[in-house]
């Protein structure tokens, strides 16, 4: 269900990886509802082309540790990507970043210039685009009594959004469903999904940085899919305009989890971008 193969103990959590590959590394951030497990078709090709390859389940989602009483909103996920580059002994790298993950992305960017060779974001959180009307729902009605929710019930209201999340819905069924659904089919997984991804859908921590995106200087390329139902194209042409030098590539036909639309594509798109050559500023 997972090509995550290694764990990492980081700032006293425990994080499901993967690392393989020779090469410049890129790490690879998940979105929510999700876990690494969406980059599958991806990663491995990714690595056959010649590079590094970093994936993990952020903390509180998939086979990452799930603690009590722990940050695990964009913010925080920032700050544990550096501690997690600092343990794997990886200096520059690029970013490949998806939903929420291209928020943390983007921050991180921001934060830490010199460590980001390129960065590349697949429909991203940005600006006031997120939570979607959806899960703006969701929150209003389920987050505060989320405990009394079945199994049943709760199976239901997420394969709803995760079929929304793709533009073909036969994509999001049988075995690729159950294993987006995998990690919540526990009291335990319903609390977490709950507690450490849905209550932390807030866009303050996409609008506090809009201002600073034209600060951002190394390549950037925004891939996103063409039908996204819960990002909506406008946010990435807005994005294109305000970062300095971004291109944008739009994937026809795709939803949101463009990876499951699009796989080969994307995984075209991302070698494209790790090969094109990253302009030197520095002196001579």
């Amino acid at each position: 269900m997972t090509f995550l193969t290694d764990h990492l103990v980081v700032d006293g959590v425990r994080i499901a990886c993967r690392d393989r590959g020779r090469g410049e590394p890129v790490v690879f951030l998940h979105g929510t509802p999700s876990h690494s497990y969406e980059w599958r078709d991806v990663v491995p090709r990714v690595e056959a082309a010649g590079h590094r390859t970093i994936a993990y389940d952020l903390l509180g989602y998939g086979l990452s540790e799930r603690p009590a009483h722990r940050d695990t909103s964009v913010a925080a996920q920032t700050e544990l990507l550096e501690r997690v580059l600092d343990a794997l002994g990886v200096g520059e790298v690029g970013i490949v970043a998806h939903d929420i993950g291209g928020a943390i992305g983007q921050r991180f960017a921001l934060a830490h210039p010199g460590r980001v060779r390129r960065l590349m974001v697949v429909d991203t959180v940005s600006y006031d685009s997120w939570p979607s009307p959806t899960w703006r729902k969701i929150i209003d009605e389920e987050l505060d009594d989320h405990a009394s929710l079945s199994q049943d019930a709760f199976d239901a209201l997420l394969t709803r959004q995760l079929r929304m999340a793709v533009a073909d819905e036969a994509v999001m069924t049988g075995e690729v469903l159950d294993a987006y659904l995998a990690p919540h089919r526990s009291a335990l997984g319903r609390a977490s999904f709950f507690e450490h991804q849905v209550r932390h859908y807030d866009a303050k921590y996409t609008e506090e940085i809009s201002g600073e995106l034209g600060a951002l200087t190394m390549p950037v390329r925004i891939l996103w899919g063409e039908r996204d139902r819960w990002q909506p194209l406008d946010y990435a042409r807005r994005l294109a305009a305000d970062i300095p030098g971004a291109d944008l590539v739009v994937v026809p036909g795709a939803g949101h989890f463009v990876m499951e639309d699009a796989p080969e594509r994307v995984t075209r798109e991302i070698v494209d971008f790790l090969a094109a050559p990253v302009p030197r500023t520095g002196p001579e």
